[in-house]
């Protein structure tokens, strides 16, 4: 997946801009043409993601800051492994340090996490996909880091795909009914079922994808074999690494987690300054 510059343009100024304000009071203790030197490390094993945003903070607190990356987006790490060297101005280097490494923390846990299930199911033809479970302000970001850990991208919003739940039916009267407006949009469909009395019915709709909310394994593999390979079958509820083996065993081409992107445990990374000096 390629994400737009404007966008990692955009998340870095509000990040900056919610730290910063009025200025960095503290690095304002420095002297003003203060150098350094400093290295950033990582304290986990982890997949590496967000370098593009790490880099962003920096280049708009001061572009002439150098970055020397010594691993890239979708690299495995292990602790006190030395991720970059920086090298400029020290006002820039501490006042961006927080923001950089929170993007980092946060994207490389994504795509640890979204490894680990791929891991673990990666002798099944099932894919795993993401959700709109995302933090607000960062789905591009997040979903990008579910496919440098080897998922793949469920719809991105309310805009470009169709996913009809039971409320959906409810309000609008009847599944037929929800069915035809939905194909007059020309857009991607799915319909989610919660049983297999629901899964029969969506089964007649001609519809590319079924969800099967929070269905049993055994459950899950009587709607694969209903289902005879007419549409997509995806398996979302309650999945975890200790079971998504069971899951995929089952034989559907999906499983998506809202875990991967919202129940995440930041990767530790630390920067040190190595050198500090005044140009004489």
């Amino acid at each position: 997946m390629k994400i737009k510059k404007e966008i990692i343009t955009e998340n870095v100024k509000i990040a900056l801009d919610e730290d910063i304000q009025g200025g960095d009071v503290t690095a304002a203790l420095i002297e003003p043409y203060t150098l350094a030197e400093a290295t950033l490390t990582s304290r986990d094993n982890a997949i590496l993601c967000g370098t593009e945003w790490f880099n962003e903070v920096f280049n708009q607190l001061d572009d002439s800051i150098e970055i020397e990356w010594l691993a890239v987006d979708g690299d495995k790490i292990k602790p006190n492994q030395s991720i970059c060297n920086l090298k400029g101005s020290a006002h820039p280097i501490l006042t961006g340090e927080r923001t950089a490494i929170n993007f980092l923390q946060t994207l490389s846990s994504v795509s640890t996490s979204v490894s680990e299930f791929v891991t673990r199911i990666k002798h099944t033809k099932t894919k795993i996909l993401d959700t709109r479970k995302t933090i607000p302000g960062l789905r591009h970001a997040q979903k990008y880091a579910v496919t440098v850990g080897g998922g793949l991208n469920h719809r991105f919003g309310l805009y470009d795909e169709i996913l009809i739940k039971e409320n959906h039916i409810t309000a609008s009267g009847s599944l037929e009914k929800t069915i035809t407006k939905a194909k007059e949009k020309k857009i991607p469909i799915t319909i989610e079922v919660e049983n297999l009395v629901q899964l029969e019915k969506a089964l007649k709709t001609d519809i590319g994808r079924i969800i099967l909310d929070n269905f049993t394994a055994p459950n899950i593999k009587k709607a694969v074999v209903m289902a005879n390979g007419k549409t997509k079958i995806e398996a979302s509820g309650n999945i975890t690494v200790h079971n998504i083996h069971t899951i995929a065993g089952t034989g559907v081409d999906y499983i998506s987690i809202g875990a991967i992107t919202k129940n995440i445990q930041a990767v530790d990374f630390s920067m040190l300054i190595n050198l500090i000096y005044i140009p004489r």
